[in-house]
């Protein structure tokens, strides 16, 4: 039940009426969008969102769904089951286009994936679609929507006739005109003219009576008359009798034809209609397209809870102007069902009223709301508003008692599945009379459980709600130092009316408002400024908050630049050990050949055993010089790095000590865990164990038994040698198992998952599942199909992406192949 009966002008839903209408390009269509009525079957209203929902997935996403043909035949079929009607030429073309447009539509789906668009393909199944009926508009319609000539055998020798008898007009005609010329009765410059469909002769009306025939018409000024030459008369009169033959003749065709269509004229009805209902779901889409309306979850109980929620009629005027629209967030529950909204004028407590109403109404009449996706709605069975001044003279009715009579069809009708919206409550009379009935009514809806926004500035009521289970304060926030709205509401605390703040704005002498301030007495104005004090605190302490947040991000960034840093260094200490442990390998090398050259020419010298002591002695001083040379180098190099990295971390430990003691502690635990060539691992969460072969890039090649695969390192815990026997002893058939789930994930691995029309949680859970799996099997490159939408599936989804060791890039796919819908991967 909606209540009053102007609600759709009062909430602005008219408009959105009239902007869907607009985009509609059937009639039927259009009468569909007047039509759509508010329910409260979440069948029912499941069905019509989803439409909408996945047309505006296709208009988005696809190409080659048919954007033209949109024909409403309705009209034309109406009266075709009456014998010897018929349809004219132009309404038999619109048919065939519609039905071209109906079999395109029917082939789109088709092509596509079966698991999209259910909803769509369900409502397109009731189409039967026969060829024959096209196939013989075929044979009467040219490409123009024009007769053929050979749309039937009589036809085609009538229009042979009559080109015959035009050809023998046209030539006495000019005969005619040549001799009357030639003769002086008719101008040089004259020529052959049509009147009435007789084909004349244009003469001076000083000559007319010098040649023979039928005066038809004359110019304006009467200086010259148009004959038909009665040499031609007869055949003018033959070439209409034919004229009138065709017409009967084609007449004939399209009663036959219509007589053909009648045992399919049911389904046919079925068709154009269902053509009708996807023009109104295209119309409805492409308006959700325009205000970035999604679906939210819905739910059959009553209750609200909008996240980012956009009043479409302010956004659009606002983006004209060239401002931003603050969203709205809003909840009502079972247990906290009333929401009580104070704040200055002008502050936006009735756009948030308003808000709430028509993205209520518009998603109970089935169409898609300006919010995130993640908002959740529940279903109402009336809607009631007490909106605006609603006095009458002919009723002898003040706003006051309007707002009288409304409390009393409230009262009348509410349930626990009623949303009641009322602006400015309590107001028209008496401030004390007024507020006191406000809380009474208010306590009555409290008690049966109605879900309800009210805006007001009564002091009683702010306090009625803060100590009300069932109720709760809402504020809409404003800028104290620049005197003015933020257009925000925050739950939880009432608002403040800055009404003397806005008198010393406006300019009222300063005499008056402390004059003001006195009469309102010291407990009003300590009230006012403690709410006000309230709401700085909050927002300086969520300033604050901010900050902090801020700053927590901006270390961690420094702690993982630092840890990379370590990283580097540790492998830096590892390259410079190996190059020199190489230069060393090198000069040993050359001082073996250096001995070897020696003992051969002490043998060659057969020189005495003391000789030959000296000789190794030497040799023995040069290795050694070497490796002492070797290590000094490899020394000071790793000094001086960890004298660089102590330095930067005494800077950093002066600075922030405890931070820096437990990231040291941290990185030093790290580094002890580092995973190298040989260790012994095991799956983290499972029990095969296996050994590391290769190890480049947080990415390491495992020996599982007799299989072998790539994993990320995350993946990998560090296992004892003991501990490694023993599983290998105890569970020998681990890595043969393994091997044959990876053979299978291999065998039935897609490399593409969609999370389209998915919750993000549930996106994300399963995108991590898949690239797992994808780096599980080895795979090289991925694709992940998640729509353009608003963007925000696409962003949650890269940032995960971005923390998975093994992705080299994270790219669009190409235009023609879905662009930003569809995010292809590469691993390393």
């Amino acid at each position: 039940m909606i209540y009053p009966s102007n609600f759709e002008q009062k909430i602005g839903f008219d408009r959105i009426r009239e902007w869907t209408a607009g985009r509609c390009a059937t009639q039927s269509g259009c009468d569909k969008v007047y039509a759509a009525a508010y329910t409260a079957s979440l069948n029912e209203l499941e069905e019509q969102l989803n439409l909408t929902h996945e047309m505006r997935n296709i208009l988005m996403m696809e190409e080659g769904f048919p954007d033209t043909g949109y024909v409403d035949v309705l009209p034309y079929l109406k009266d075709a089951h009456i014998e010897g009607s018929y349809m004219e030429p132009l309404q038999l073309f619109d048919l065939k286009r519609a039905l071209d447009t109906l079999g395109a539509i029917i082939h789109f789906f088709k092509k596509s994936d079966e698991a999209d668009y259910p909803f769509l393909k369900k409502m397109m199944s009731r189409i039967v679609i026969y060829p024959a009926i096209v196939q013989r508009i075929d044979v009467i319609l040219n490409k123009h929507g024009a007769i053929r000539d050979n749309a039937s055998p009589e036809l085609h020798q009538l229009r042979r006739a009559l080109i015959d008898k035009q050809t023998q007009v046209s030539r006495k005609i000019q005969s005619i005109l040549k001799t009357a010329q030639s003769d002086g009765i008719v101008d040089e410059d004259a020529a052959v003219s049509v009147r009435d469909g007789r084909i004349v002769i244009p003469v001076t009306a000083a000559n007319k009576r010098k040649l023979k025939g039928l005066v038809y018409d004359e110019s304006a000024t009467g200086k010259t008359v148009f004959i038909e030459p009665l040499a031609v008369v007869e055949l003018n009169n033959e070439i209409k009798e034919l004229q009138y033959a065709e017409q009967r003749e084609i007449i004939k065709i399209l009663k036959t034809f219509t007589l053909f269509l009648q045992p399919y004229l049911e389904d046919v009805k079925v068709a154009a209609d269902l053509l009708c209902e996807i023009d109104f779901n295209i119309a409805k889409a492409q308006l959700a397209i325009s205000m970035s309306a999604v679906k939210p979850l819905l739910d059959s109980k009553p209750r609200i809870h909008l996240l980012k929620a956009r009043h479409p009629l302010l956004e659009q005027a606002l983006r004209k102007e060239r401002k931003e629209i603050v969203p709205l967030n809003l909840q009502l529950t079972a247990e906290k069902h009333i929401l009580l909204i104070s704040g200055p004028n002008a502050g936006g407590k009735s756009v948030c009223l308003k808000t709430v109403g028509l993205l209520q109404y518009m998603l109970q009449c089935g169409f898609l709301i300006p919010a995130s996706e993640n908002s959740e709605m529940g279903l109402f069975d009336d809607i009631f508003i007490d909106i605006g001044d609603e006095q009458s003279l002919e009723n002898d009715l003040s706003t006051y008692s309007s707002h009288l009579y409304n409390m009393k069809y409230f009262f009348k009708n509410a349930t626990n599945k009623t949303l009641i919206l009322i602006d400015e409550f309590g107001t028209g009379t008496e401030p004390a009379a007024g507020g006191s009935i406000a809380e009474a009514v208010l306590t009555k809806l409290t008690e049966r459980g109605s879900f309800a926004v009210i805006t007001t500035h009564y002091t009683n009521l702010k306090y009625y709600a803060a100590t009300t289970s069932g109720t709760i304060n809402g504020a809409m926030q404003f800028d104290v130092q620049k005197i003015q709205p933020l257009f925000y509401l925050e739950t939880g605390i009432p608002g403040n009316s800055f009404a003397f703040e806005l008198a010393r704005k406006i300019g009222l002498p300063e005499e008056v408002v402390k004059l003001a301030e006195e009469k309102a007495g010291e407990q009003y104005v300590n009230i006012e400024r403690n709410l006000r004090d309230i709401a700085r605190n909050k927002r300086y302490w969520e300033e604050k908050r901010s900050r902090i947040k801020q700053t927590d991000k901006h270390l961690t960034d420094i702690t993982s630049r630092y840890e990379n840093e370590l990283s580097e260094l540790q492998q830096l200490r590892k390259t410079i050990i190996q190059q020199a442990r190489d230069e060393a390998a090198s000069l040993l090398a050359e001082a073996n050949k250096r001995i070897e050259r020696t003992i051969l020419e002490i043998k060659e010298a057969q020189a005495e055993k003391e000789r030959t002591k000296v000789a190794r002695k030497n040799v023995n001083e040069l290795r050694e010089k070497l490796q002492s040379d070797e290590q000094d180098e490899t020394a000071r190099k790793i000094a001086r790095k960890m004298e660089q990295l102590k330095q930067r971390q005494e800077r950093r430990a002066q600075r922030q000590p405890k931070e820096a003691e437990e990231r040291e502690n941290r990185t030093k635990k790290e580094a002890e865990q580092i995973l190298q060539k040989g260790d012994k691992v095991r799956l983290k969460g499972q029990d095969a164990v296996g050994e590391i072969l290769k190890i480049a890039d947080n990415q390491a090649t495992v020996g599982f038994g007799s299989m072998i695969t790539n994993l990320p390192t995350a993946r990998l815990e560090r296992v004892s040698n003991n501990e490694y026997k023993k599983e290998v002893r105890h569970t020998p058939a681990v890595s043969s198992e393994l091997a044959r789930k990876l053979s299978e994930r291999k065998l039935y691995f897609k490399p593409i998952i969609d999370v389209r029309g998915q919750r993000a949680e549930e996106a994300l859970n399963n995108v991590s599942s898949f690239m797992d799996d994808a780096f599980m099997v080895g795979a090289s490159e991925v694709k992940i199909l998640h729509g353009k939408g608003n963007g925000i599936l696409r962003e949650e989804i890269r940032k995960l992406l971005r923390t998975f060791a093994g992705v080299a890039t994270v790219e669009d796919e190409h235009v023609e192949s879905g662009g930003a819908g569809v995010t292809v991967v590469k691993m390393d």
